[in-house]
Order: structure tokens, then sequence, then C-alpha cells
């Protein structure tokens, strides 16, 4: 059975912007499971995605602090239809950062990370493939906001599509 993605970060709601964009609510709407990599910056936007998304996975970001640290965890780990998916916020420096992060979280097939609004695509030499979906409301030096759909099939991650946020 396939299973569809949706992976955000970085959404500095409502710092950054006043609402997520409609393409990024209705690909939650659309979503077996929606991940995000930290920096909520208000509570209420967890509230919505949890009220919305028909499976949450999420970390908190260096931005998140008192309900946001309370309800979510810095690292989190779950099984996606035979892949082994972790989320964390900040993964260091871009140099090294593959094998740093095969090191640091060996037994993973999928590592989701935010912080820099960068987006990211790359696999370790052990097979780690690691992901930043950028942000989609604070595109920092990106042409644009981004965020990712994937699809899980079979144990294998698929159709891993960026999609551009009109500003």
């Amino acid at each position: 059975m396939s299973v569809s993605l949706v992976l955000t970060s970085d959404t500095h709601v409502p710092k950054r912007a006043r609402d997520l964009p409609h393409v990024l609510w209705a690909a939650v709407d659309a979503a077996d499971v929606v991940v995000h990599a930290g920096d909520w910056v208000d509570v209420a936007l967890l509230d919505r995605i949890e009220a919305r998304a028909r499976r949450l996975v999420a970390v908190h970001g260096n931005n998140d602090h008192g309900p946001l640290r309370e309800r979510l965890p810095e690292v989190a780990r779950a099984e996606i239809e035979g892949i082994r998916l972790v989320v964390v916020h900040e993964t260091g420096d871009a140099r090294g950062r593959e094998a740093r992060c095969a090191a640091r979280f060996p037994d993973t097939d999928l590592l989701m990370f935010g912080h820099s609004h960068i987006p990211w695509d790359t696999t370790a030499g052990t097979g780690l493939r690691l992901l930043n979906p950028g942000s989609p409301t604070d595109r920092r030096r990106q042409p644009h906001g981004t965020f990712v759909t994937a699809v899980v099939d079979r144990g294998a991650l698929g159709d891993v599509t960026f999609h551009p946020v009109p500003r």
C-alpha cells in the first residue's frame, strides 16, 4: 500500500507569514502523513495541523519554546511502510553532513531536517537519504519558498517533489 507524505519545516507562522500557503494546506489535507521539522513558532499552527493531518510526525526547532517544546520532541522516529524515518531540526554545517548524519543515525533510511531554509536532497554512502524541504514561508536566499511531497511504496521512497510556493 502506498503512503503519501508532505514534508515541511521552518513555517514560522505568524512571524514570517500569517498562515501557510493555500497549496501547502491542500497538500496537508490530501496526505497520509505530514512531517514537520520544527520552527513552528506558535502552538496554534501545531494545533491546526494536528486537527487536519491524518498522521503527524514532528519535532521542535530552535525558535520553538514553551508548549511547543513540551509537546514535541527534539528527535522523532517513525516507520512508514518499511521506511525508517528520523526527523530533527538541525544537522549542523553542510560540509560533512552526510557522513556525520549517517554516523549519528544508523539504521535510518530517511533523515528529514530543517533549520537552513535551503532545500536539500542527498544520499550518504550508507544509503541514508537526507531531505530538507526548505521553508514555505521564509525563502531566505532561495528564489521561492518550498515544501516536499513524496510517496512510500513497498518500502521505497519515490516521487520526491520539491514544490515552489508562489510569493
